[in-house]
């Protein structure tokens, strides 16, 4: 017996009639773009109804200057089923305007969103409305530039300078 992807997408479709604003499919691999609103809603319909248990990855791009809005976040789900047809990955997207870099968190679904949500968070500053922990997890806590987008000055160290030395310092003497 092999899973219907298909089969979800049309009860995506059903259920969430203005929800999907586009699907891709390329090497076998589907992408739905939905409305940031709506991603709570949607993938807690997709791990309760399809057993989409397992949240692999969550990212972002930053489109600067290329395509309006300027972010995406891109959140990859997988089902493990009994057989390894029944093994599916679907990618969800949703456009984050550069006005609002907030969307909803998804870990009250999957609690390995956390530092997936983290990293997206620290990297490209969007913040995720709900998490239980939201801050940063690689850059010390007072870097103010999110080095991932495309903006981010490469060549102006002295800030990166600045903080990590003194993180430094605080880490020789114990304090914090």
């Amino acid at each position: 017996m092999s899973f219907d992807l298909q089969a979800v997408i049309d009860s995506l479709k059903s259920n969430f009639p203005d929800t999907i604003l586009d699907i891709k499919t390329f090497r076998n691999e589907t992408t739905l773009l939905i409305k940031k609103e709506k991603i709570q809603e949607f993938c807690m319909y997709l791990k309760n109804n399809f057993d989409f248990k397992f949240i692999v990855d969550i990212t972002a791009v930053d489109y600067l200057e290329r395509k309006t809005p300027r972010y995406e976040v891109v959140y990859y789900l997988h089902r493990f089923g009994p057989e390894y047809s029944e093994n599916v990955r679907i990618r969800l997207k949703v456009e984050v305007p550069e006005e609002d870099t907030r969307v909803l968190s998804v870990t009250p679904f999957w609690s390995g969103a956390n530092w997936l949500e983290r990293e997206v968070y620290d990297l490209f500053g969007i913040e995720f409305v709900g998490h239980p922990d939201l801050r940063r997890i690689l850059m010390p806590e007072e870097y103010n530039a999110h080095p991932l987008r495309k903006d981010f000055d490469v060549r102006n160290r002295e800030p990166s300078k600045r903080c990590f030395e003194k993180a430094l310092k605080e880490g020789e003497s114990g304090t914090s």
